[in-house]
């Protein structure tokens, strides 16, 4: 079954004193293109992020965002003063005091509040905390994320698979439709040839008979539609056999799609009559559609 580019899954997860939030979505896109937004403090963890993702996708255009909040308490608890610097900023403004009173000066005396904004009396211990724990905890989480991800990008595809089938459905219709009037078309441009055969030798004195045989014979496999029909018969074949291959078969789908409208033009060019201008029209309407959706297969 074909597996759609187009895909998106959130999932909210918490372990170590953390909750984060996963965002995973994707588009079509010619190859592979990853763009990951993650906290740059988690060492290696963007790195890891985009080898588990190469080793799960093959096509599209994946967007993945991932916010990391930690928990109140544990931060709270990461909250320490630092005793020496408190010490070292107490004594200054115990000095400062002094002077102002020699010069007999008030000062407004500060509060804890103001004392505790001072650099270095306040510490979080974030700056040189080990992440490699959060990075464990968040590269265990991903899994279930992408195994979201994935059901949904197979429900697209399934999605797409019945489009599609619908559509090569309607080729074989009419490639078959385009048989029977290239047939009946047969015997009428057998006729016409053979009457302007005569009507041209009536006229044409010391042409050569023979050569002008071949011209017109010539113009009779240049409007033979035969191949280009077999060919479009096989190229449904081949187009439904992919839609049961397993693995990525959209670049495969891409290469067929040229050679479906490649073989209806060449069927338009050599119509010759207006029922078979028709059908050869509606081929490469049903095949441009077909195009548009095959887009999507990873």
């Amino acid at each position: 079954m074909i597996t759609s580019m187009t895909g998106f899954a959130a999932r909210r997860g918490a372990g170590g004193g953390y909750s984060w939030t996963w965002d995973l979505r994707s588009v079509n896109g010619k190859g592979l293109d990853l763009r990951l937004r993650v906290p740059d403090w988690i060492d290696g963890l963007e790195a890891a992020l985009r080898t588990e993702l190469q080793k799960a996708l093959n096509r599209g255009n994946v967007s993945l965002s991932l916010k990391v909040a930690r928990d109140e308490t544990e931060a709270a608890a990461s909250v320490r003063v630092n005793e020496a610097a408190l010490f070292g900023v107490l004594t200054a403004l115990s000095h400062v005091e002094a002077a102002a009173m020699n010069f007999r000066l008030t000062l407004a005396h500060p509060t804890a509040a103001d004392v505790l904004t001072l650099r270095g009396v306040l510490e979080t211990g974030v700056d040189e905390q080990d992440t490699s724990g959060l990075r464990n905890a968040l590269l265990a989480d991903l899994p279930l994320l992408l195994a979201d991800f994935m059901a949904m990008r197979q429900a697209e595809g399934r999605a797409l698979s019945t489009v599609v089938s619908a559509q090569l459905g309607q080729i074989g219709t009419l490639t078959q439709g385009a048989a029977r009037e290239a047939a009946a078309r047969r015997e009428t441009q057998s006729t016409v040839l053979r009457d302007a055969l005569a009507k041209v030798l009536e006229v044409a004195d010391g042409m050569d008979e023979g050569r002008l045989a071949q011209e017109l014979a010539l113009i009779a496999v240049k409007a033979d539609v035969q191949e280009e029909l077999d060919r479009l018969a096989a190229h449904v074949a081949a187009a439904t056999a992919l839609l049961a291959e397993p693995g990525a078969v959209g670049r495969k789908f891409d290469f067929l799609m040229q050679e479906f409208m490649r073989e209806a033009n060449t069927l338009c060019s050599k119509a010759q009559s207006l029922a078979l201008t028709r059908i050869g029209l509606d081929l490469k309407t049903v095949i441009d559609q077909m195009r548009e959706q095959v887009q999507n297969v990873e």
